[in-house]
């Protein structure tokens, strides 16, 4: 109990200084957020309640959709039948990557691990940042040379204290950048010369030159910042057009973006104030998995959903992209 207390508390003070550190949006921005919403109606994928849920990413090998709690649970849905499976941990867990059909990527509280999922077991791959930081491993997403790109954040969101990392297939890595508050939302373009990034509470999403072969990041940009209104940038997603996917945490929405002309281009309503993540998935990958939270409204607030905490899907009508497998899958 006293864990979870301080961790609600942890996180009321992570809302607050999200809300607090949102950029003042251009007048370009709040024209174009006009006119953009869409009438699609988000529907329950998975009928629980998650507290934070978070990551889904859509292991086309095999089929299925895995997808987090990040106060401890790993989920593994599959649609076809519509089992949703949980393993539960001894911990809290920030992002999971498909690998094999039986092994997958875990970046939990204390390290980067290898989980087997027929038994749980967990097998050390890294801890770039090191225990003495006192932060825990936050979103991160693999490229298409099967390379980890992950942050962290502290428990309290204190500002500048985590940082953005790069952890090869053979467990080495390496510090990318640091004086990061809440490291969230990697993904690549679909040519893979571009890699997608942000600092949630700056309200802003970043843009590098991306060297795939040799995993570096060159000449950042910062080339989206979401108008008042819109929340904070938690995950993201890129569909096949080369459109950047926004979940709007505080918001209410996702939103998809232009990302060389800053342009907003849609918004869908979804029935959860606290929209933390997205992925396209299904056979055809025009399915949108959207994951929220239930946790960390006001009262007051809370009650006017009761739906949050659940994984919803829309068919957005634009298909994504597969994703990157750890090690390449091998």
């Amino acid at each position: 109990m006293n864990y979870l207390i301080k961790g609600t508390l942890s996180m009321i003070v992570c809302c607050l200084f999200l809300s607090s550190c949102q950029m003042s949006p251009t007048s370009s921005n709040n024209e174009m957020s006009m006119n953009v919403s869409e009438k699609m109606e988000c529907k329950v994928a998975i009928d629980s309640i998650t507290q934070v849920g978070e990551g889904p990413i859509w292991d086309y090998q095999y089929h299925r959709l895995l997808w987090i709690d990040t106060q401890g649970s790993l989920f593994i849905y599959t649609p076809q039948d519509g089992k949703n499976r949980e393993i539960k941990l001894d911990r809290m867990i920030g992002t999971v990557i498909p690998y094999q059909e039986d092994v997958v990527l875990v970046g939990l509280q204390d390290g980067i691990y290898e989980m087997t999922l027929s038994t749980g077991a967990l097998k050390f791959i890294a801890d770039p940042e090191g225990r003495e930081a006192g932060n825990r491993y936050n979103d991160g997403k693999c490229d298409s040379f099967g390379r980890l790109w992950i942050g962290t954040m502290d428990k309290d969101c204190t500002p500048y204290k985590a940082a953005f990392f790069c952890v090869e297939p053979n467990g080495e890595s390496r510090k990318i950048l640091d004086s990061v508050t809440i490291s969230n939302g990697v993904i690549w373009s679909p040519d893979g010369k571009k890699m997608y990034y942000h600092d949630s509470p700056t309200a802003q999403i970043t843009a590098f030159d991306f060297n795939e072969e040799d995993g570096v990041i060159l000449n950042r940009k910062e080339i989206i910042t979401l108008p008042d209104g819109f929340g904070t940038p938690d995950g993201n997603a890129i569909d096949e057009e080369g459109m950047l996917w926004v979940a709007n945490w505080g918001a209410g929405c996702v939103t998809r973006w232009n990302p060389f002309t800053g342009e907003l281009l849609q918004k869908i309503e979804v029935p959860a104030l606290n929209v933390s993540a997205l992925a396209f998935g299904g056979e055809e990958l025009d399915q949108l998995y959207i994951t929220t939270a239930s946790l960390y409204m006001p009262e007051r607030v809370a009650e006017q959903y009761p739906e949050a905490g659940k994984l919803f899907v829309v068919k957005p009508g634009v298909k994504g992209v597969k994703c990157n497998y750890w090690k390449k899958g091998k």
